[in-house]
């Protein structure tokens, strides 16, 4: 029980930090609180505190630091750029699924096929270490899956699936594979020189999805919805470039500056009749193409 007590400690210093910054006697406090709520002995002394900061730091990669002008103690997220949101949102799953152990009658998960998170510590190490790295990989429309080797830069998770972002020795050209079609991942201890110029976020700066620039110019979009659509596409928006022009209680009228892709094309589609493209006009051709095919198959 003392181990798990530890971990629950940990994870509630973390939980108070992330909230407010505080001074020792209002994290002992709550701890203490905690203590009774939980049945648990979580109640700590500050020498024992001072190596749970340290104990922090090393599991979980936050640095908890002090206020010296004002005796507290905080979580520094501006200079921590690492403890994004996704990073948190883990973190406030892990600590949620810690708490119960009658999980099945009070959450329920998607229904999906392992995404190949499994393969995320090969690659990343590979990706570390500069290491060129050789798998299997099955596209969705190939029978049989291919041999590859790739010299990987990056992981990029989109639509709930990740995916390494490699170049591949086959043509030198930067290529995307989906790690729920990767098989038999193993180094080849061949090491490869990461190129310079090559910034994952830079490269997926001006895309929607999974396709990269590729050295193409993003375009301005114009996108209308109605009120109620809009007000999902305010809380979470379709791109970072995303700002509104217009916004009433008809209507959501958006500008977005990127690369049109098959992924964005997708996107706008699954939201039906509840978009219209004001701009760029090949948008809107390549859409109404789209939908006069969906109407031809009920013909």
């Amino acid at each position: 029980m003392a181990k798990t007590e530890t971990i629950i400690r940990y994870n509630l210093i973390i939980k108070k930090l992330r909230r407010k910054s505080c001074d020792f006697d209002e994290i002992a406090d709550y701890l203490a609180l905690e203590s009774e709520l939980q049945g648990l002995d979580l109640q700590v002394s500050k020498r024992t505190f001072q190596r749970d900061l340290k104990a922090i730091y090393t599991i979980y990669n936050i640095d908890i630091q002090f206020d010296f002008s004002k005796r507290v103690y905080f979580i520094d997220f501006e200079h921590q750029p690492e403890l994004n949101n996704r990073l948190l949102e883990a973190f406030d799953m892990f600590n949620a699924l810690s708490i119960s152990e009658r999980l099945s009658k009070n959450i329920q998960f998607e229904q999906r096929q392992a995404q190949g998170t499994q393969y995320l510590h090969d690659f990343l190490n590979a990706i570390k270490n500069k290491v060129i790295i050789e798998f299997d990989h099955q596209k969705f429309w190939d029978i049989t899956p291919e041999t590859r080797k790739v010299k990987p830069l990056a992981l990029k998770e989109f639509k709930s699936r990740w995916y390494v972002i490699a170049k591949d020795t086959k043509d030198d050209k930067i290529k995307s594979f989906g790690l729920d079609r990767i098989t038999n991942p193993k180094s080849t201890n061949q090491k490869f020189e990461k190129p310079e110029n090559f910034d994952v976020n830079a490269y997926y700066k001006n895309s929607f999805g999974i396709t990269g620039s590729n050295g193409r110019k993003p375009e301005e979009i114009i996108l209308s919805f109605y009120e109620y659509q809009g007000k999902y596409i305010k809380t979470l928006p379709l791109h970072h470039s995303q700002k509104i022009i217009s916004d009433n209680s008809e209507e959501l009228i958006v500008k977005l500056k990127l690369i049109i892709t098959y992924d964005f094309i997708m996107e706008l589609m699954s939201m039906g009749e509840n978009v219209k493209v004001i701009k760029p006009q090949s948008l809107i051709e390549i859409l109404k193409t789209k939908a006069q095919k969906i109407l031809n198959h009920y013909n």
